[in-house]
């Protein structure tokens, strides 16, 4: 149901941010369109037979600390959740953290609400990535854009990314 192709062969199904990263990516990325109503991650996996284990959410974080707010992604499987509020704060070295506010995460990021990606995030935010997300050979995560995915190995989005790999799961 999901006609995956090379993803510098479609630029147009990503984000400006996402294509701007996509040529100098050494990795096997794949992209293919879906329905902008079936974005969010149960709906998705539902209707295109994907398995949630094999779906990665990219949650955009506000660290805060001494009056200055720094901004993160956060990836983990479909099937966990993240200790946003122990390991990612801890490791950040902040004092509060939160998820970031809608508008702040779509204007900062370039992307759609829903779509957003690590892949194209800006220059010097953190990228931690849930070890057990590194250990599917295929993984589904946004495009940026509601009306489209990306597909990778774990290993290969902490390369394109440059994550950080951490046990983020309880």
């Amino acid at each position: 149901m999901l006609d995956w192709v090379p993803a510098a062969d479609r630029l147009d199904l990503l984000a400006e941010p996402v294509a701007k990263a996509v040529p100098d990516l050494k990795v096997d990325l794949r992209a293919t369109a879906i329905d902008p109503e079936l974005a969010d991650t149960a709906a998705f996996c539902e209707k295109y037979g994907v398995a949630p284990e094999d779906s990665a959410n990219c949650v955009v974080v506000a660290a805060k600390r001494g009056g200055e707010t720094r901004y993160a992604a956060v990836m983990v499987l479909a099937t966990h959740r993240a200790d946003i509020n122990g390991i990612v704060r801890r490791h950040l070295d902040a004092r509060k953290i939160s998820f970031a506010p809608m508008d702040d995460a779509v204007s900062l990021t370039g992307m759609e609400y829903g779509g957003i990606t690590p892949i194209g995030l800006p220059e010097g935010w953190p990228v931690l990535v849930d070890e057990n997300v590194t250990r599917r050979d295929f993984v589904v995560i946004g495009s940026g854009l509601r009306r489209s995915k990306l597909a990778l190995s774990g290993s290969d989005l902490v390369t394109a990314t440059r994550g950080e790999v951490l046990l983020l799961t309880l």
